[in-house]
Formats: C-alpha cells, structure tokens, sequence
C-alpha cells in the first residue's frame, strides 16, 4: 500500500481527528514529510460567527500531524512527549494545511516540526513535538 493512503487509513481511525476532515497531502518516506489539509468548520472556530480557527484546534492539528510524520516510520501512532505551538496570525475563513518534517528520529524520542499554513500560504503557527518512539526504531 502506498504511504498516502495508509496513512489517510490511519488517521480516519480516530474520531477525533475526523473533527479537521483531514486529507493527506503528501507523504514522503525518503523526506520524513507528511501535509495534511484541516477543514475549517463551526465546531473548529474560537467564537461562534467569527470564521477563525481555535487555537486548541490547531495545536491539535500540529500534534496530529507531527505523530503521523513519524508513523511513517513507526507503522503507528506515536505518543506525544511534549510539544508547543507558536500562533503567528489568524487563521480564518480558511482551510490549514499542517506540513511536518522529522528532525530527529532517535531510540526514545523523535522530534517534528510542523508549519501550519492558509489557504494563501501564510504561515499561520509553527510546531515542535516530540514523540516516544515505542518499538527501538534504528536513529536516522
């Protein structure tokens, strides 16, 4: 099976991450890359109306997405360590896609990056998560 679609398997296993409707984008094994497309949607928004993405939301898309890039490593999702968001701008009326890059794929502990970006490529938040790699996973 292809990384795209395993993965989209995956991540529609969980009825929480069904929240964002995610779509993957892009997943390159070579690269440790993964993309993700989030769907804005009122249960997704900071205020009722306002069209702009909660900020919960998308430290959650980051953390989504960062456990994803290593389960193309793993085969699985990964638990979460620690991770951070930094919120840029607004995200609103809008659609996110959540790109991840692995920095570190250590024997304990991987570490991702996650930019989160608009619909017209603005960078909207950055992420850093680090993971527990469960399984002795040889370090890259």
């Amino acid at each position: 099976m292809s990384e795209i679609p395993r993965l989209q398997a995956m991540i529609d296993r969980s009825a929480f991450h069904q929240l964002f409707q995610p779509v993957v984008l892009e997943a390159d094994v070579e690269a440790l890359k993964l993309a993700v497309k989030a769907h804005m949607s009122a249960t997704l928004e900071r205020q009722p109306g306002t069209g702009q993405w909660h900020g919960g939301a998308v430290s959650a898309l980051v953390d989504t997405v960062g456990c994803y890039a290593l389960a193309l490593l793993s085969g699985e999702p990964l638990p979460t360590v620690n991770f951070r968001t930094d919120y840029l701008r607004p995200g609103v009326e809008t659609d996110l896609v959540a790109q991840a890059i692995v920095r570190r794929a250590g024997r304990t502990i991987g570490v991702v990056d996650v930019d989160v970006l608009d619909s017209e490529q603005r960078l909207v938040a950055v992420g850093r998560a680090s993971y527990s790699m469960q399984g002795g996973l040889k370090p890259r």
